[in-house]
């Protein structure tokens, strides 16, 4: 069992070795392939524009968690520190990616101008190194254009350029820097180009190209090119990224989408100071009026009634009735503010201004959560229609508690103004208590009384005026930056590491793909393996490709390897006819193939050469009569042979015999001139004569025949046969004819038939090897030599 499974893999590691040498063979394919997919990804690399990755690191306030932050600590005693309004991520990432945004980054950085410079293999964007810069007439903007507008600058020299178009054809020469002319575009009627702090002479005789694209279309290259998203689900930090050419680019736009989105964030939060800042004004501008008009009645009063000091004859009862006067200046305050509020409320959908102390905790409340509501909705707009289903709820939400607002307010006017009905029944009592006080004196107190409760009002709105600007003033940024936008030198793309590994294996896989799909199309015989693998008819050896012209490879000193072939074949004949012995005469050892052009005439001549110089007597006999090739193999005219012997009766054997110099030792019979019925005369009894002499008076005999799948001619003289040698030659034969010898084997036709595969090539050994030569000295030496590398190394 364990000689079996050693068997088995001694037989798995000659096949894996088969399979590599039949790529191997190949190697300076793979080579071929491997330096020229390295030069390619050489030049990919070379002359291809690497990208650069930028990103930010931004955090994203949330108010509700964060409480009160230290700057607004100082205010807190002024009540001007509300509820605030938390901020979910993924609204802020809509924000940061809204066109609006987008477009004032765009605006601001000119993303929408790009100036190319010109190489003489590949183009380089010029960002904010620019030598030249496109100007327009201000009643015309670059943001303005609808279509793109590409054209080119010759720099020509220091003080002129040559307008050019995108074929390189000549506009207009020798325009001055400055100057205004027409580039032929309906959009833009005049401009001027003008040198930048980057021009140098250096720049003299480039070529830029300028591209001028609509501000929409930049926008969704950079909607769809920003990358915006929280480093975990549970953060409130958020990673923006964006991928460039120029690397400056990428960092410049991410830094100013950041900037953009905090103006755009603090101005949403200041808006409701604004609004108050507005409505405090505009009720300072009433109530001073007013206290102006009161004042003038105080001093024409004073004046017209001579009066600069009034006595107090009734002190106990001003005293009783100035807790009440206090709280109805209260209670008119109150009333005033709740009116202008319903007033405000009544009159549009707007912010509500805020901080106005009133009494009433659940109005300011109320107050509060509308601003920020409204304040929400406004800022889902920027990213969102009005048809969004959030828009919609927060709409219901603003008017159920605009409802409950004015509701509240109108309540509390209601109540307030009852209260002011019985403070003012209560001034009533107390004046009636006072009517022995002069009349004068009444009426001073009645104006003075106006003028407190005006002065008053006045007052308080100066005060919320201030803290409303404080308010404003300290309004802070909806992000942090945590990192401002960075990129690393080194290109995120193209990979080299990667490209040129991509392109190693590409050199060999398409080599590798190519040598298994000729393989795989191959239907030629090749090796010793197609023909053991495909028939059953014993393997005798195989003969190399010669590489010289001779015909006759075979001598005294020959020591090739095809001449080693021929000896080792020699020696396997032996073996075969051994045991075989029709009689105890010659053994006649018949030579045949499958179609002509196999070598059959080669391997006859040689192989009879080689039984020759063992000392034997050896005749060559030609009996492919339709296709005679031994003289033509040995150079020497047409002669009388076969076919002359068995037409006429009177020709002997022995006349037909002769000698070449080449195989002083080696007699031959031609086959004759050809016949117009080789069958016919191949049935004639002088075969029988023919055999039976050539038996007796030879030790080999060696009939070269006609291919077998062709004509009958070699079946019908089979029986005179010992041994039949069957050629197939390498490279040539298709690998579905060697059914032609598989089935002459297994039906027995031809008798003690073997294959020779001739003309096999020693560098498609596929495992085999020949090895041929070997112990023969200088010959073997340089065989071994000649090997492939790859032979070397298994060998």
């Amino acid at each position: 069992m364990n000689t079996h499974n050693q068997e088995i893999n001694d037989l798995s590691t000659f096949n894996i070795k088969a399979e590599l040498e039949k790529y191997l063979i190949h190697w300076k394919w793979f080579l071929l392939g491997i330096i020229i997919s390295t030069f390619l990804t050489f030049l990919y690399l070379r002359y291809s524009n690497p990208k650069y990755i930028a990103s930010s690191k931004i955090l994203i306030k949330d108010n509700k968690k964060s409480g009160i932050s230290a700057e607004f600590e100082a205010f807190k005693d002024l009540g001007i520190v509300g509820a605030n309004s938390s901020n979910n991520p993924d609204n802020e990432i809509e924000i940061l990616k809204s066109r609006k945004i987008l477009a004032e980054v765009v605006k601001n950085l000119k993303l929408n101008v790009k100036y190319i410079l010109e190489g003489r293999v590949k183009n380089t964007e010029i960002y904010k190194s620019n030598p030249v810069q496109v100007s327009v007439k201000d009643s015309i903007s670059l943001d303005d254009i609808s279509n793109s507008i590409s054209f080119s600058l010759l720099i020509t020299s220091s003080e002129a350029i040559t307008l050019l178009n995108n074929n390189d054809e000549i506009i207009k020469e020798n325009i001055r820097f400055g100057d205004y002319f027409d580039i032929g575009f309906n959009q833009l009627e005049k401009i001027q180009i003008l040198k930048t702090e980057h021009f140098n002479k250096e720049r003299i005789g480039k070529k830029i190209i300028v591209n001028i694209y609509p501000i929409d279309r930049i926008i969704n290259s950079l909607i769809s090119g920003v990358s915006i998203e929280p480093i975990n689900k549970n953060s409130s930090v958020l990673k923006l990224s964006l991928q460039s050419t120029v690397l400056k680019k990428a960092e410049d736009i991410l830094n100013e989408i950041i900037k953009q989105y905090n103006i755009d964030a603090k101005n949403d939060k200041s808006e409701i100071s604004r609004k108050t800042v507005d409505f405090i004004n505009d009720r300072l501008d009433n109530v001073g009026a007013e206290l102006a008009i009161v004042d003038d009645n105080v001093q024409n009063f004073k004046r017209k009634n001579s009066v600069t000091d009034i006595k107090s004859e009734a002190e106990l009862v001003l005293q009783t009735s100035s807790l009440n006067r206090q709280n109805l200046i209260n209670a008119n305050i109150q009333l005033s503010i709740i009116k202008s509020l319903r007033e405000e409320l009544i009159k549009s959908e707007d912010i509500l201004p805020v901080n106005l102390g009133l009494k009433d905790p659940n109005i300011a409340k109320y107050i509060s959560e509308y601003n920020e509501l409204l304040s929400n909705k406004r800022r889902l707009l920027k990213s969102a229609g009005e048809k969004n289903a959030v828009v919609i709820e927060i709409q219901e939400n603003i008017n159920s508690l605009r409802k409950s607002l004015e509701s509240s307010l109108k309540n509390q006017e209601q109540s307030i103004q009852l209260n002011v009905n019985n403070l003012d029944r209560e001034a009533r009592r107390f004046n009636s208590k006072i009517s022995s006080i002069p009349t004068k004196e009444r009426e001073f107190l009645d104006i003075a009384r106006q003028q407190e409760i005006i002065a008053g009002l006045y007052t308080y709105l100066l005060k919320k005026k201030e803290e409303t600007a404080i308010s404003l003033a300290v309004t802070v940024p909806n992000a942090k930056i945590i990192d401002k936008a960075y990129g690393s030198d080194i290109p995120i793309s193209p990979k080299k590491r990667i490209i040129f590994l991509a392109a190693l294996l590409l050199g060999l896989v398409i080599p590798f793909i190519i040598i298994y799909i000729r393989d795989l199309l191959d239907t030629k015989v090749h090796t010793k393996k197609d023909i053991q693998d495909l028939t059953s008819v014993p393997f005798i050896g195989d003969i190399p490709h010669s590489e010289t012209k001779e015909k006759i490879v075979v001598g005294t000193d020959a020591r090739s390897s095809a001449a080693e072939a021929f000896r080792l074949i020699r020696t396997n004949l032996d073996f075969m006819l051994t045991g075989n012995e029709k009689t105890n005469n010659g053994k006649t050892i018949f030579i045949t193939s499958t179609t002509s052009g196999e070598g059959k005439s080669f391997i006859s001549i040689n192989l009879s050469a080689t039984l020759a110089l063992s000392g034997k007597r050896v005749i060559l006999v030609g009996m492919d009569l339709r296709a005679p090739k031994v003289t033509e193999y040995l150079n020497i005219p047409e002669r009388k042979g076969i076919t002359n012997y068995i037409t006429n009766n009177d020709i002997s054997i022995d006349s037909l015999k002769f000698r070449v110099p080449e195989l002083k030792d080696l007699d031959i019979i031609a086959s004759g001139v050809i016949p117009p019925n080789p069958a016919e005369l191949l049935m004639s009894p002088r075969i029988d004569e023919l055999f039976e002499t050539l038996r007796n008076d030879y030790d080999y005999v060696l009939v070269d025949t006609a291919p077998v799948n062709l004509v009958t001619d070699t079946l019908l003289i089979s029986k005179y046969a010992d041994v039949f040698l069957y050629v197939s030659r390498a490279n040539y034969l298709d690998k579905r004819l060697l059914a032609v010898p598989d089935t002459l084997y297994r039906e027995n036709k031809l008798p003690n038939m073997a294959i020779i595969l001739n003309d096999t090539d020693m560098k498609r050994g596929y495992g085999y090897g020949y090895g041929y030569g070997y112990g023969y000295g200088y010959g073997n030496i340089q065989e071994e030599n000649n090997k492939p590398w790859y032979k070397r190394l298994f060998s």
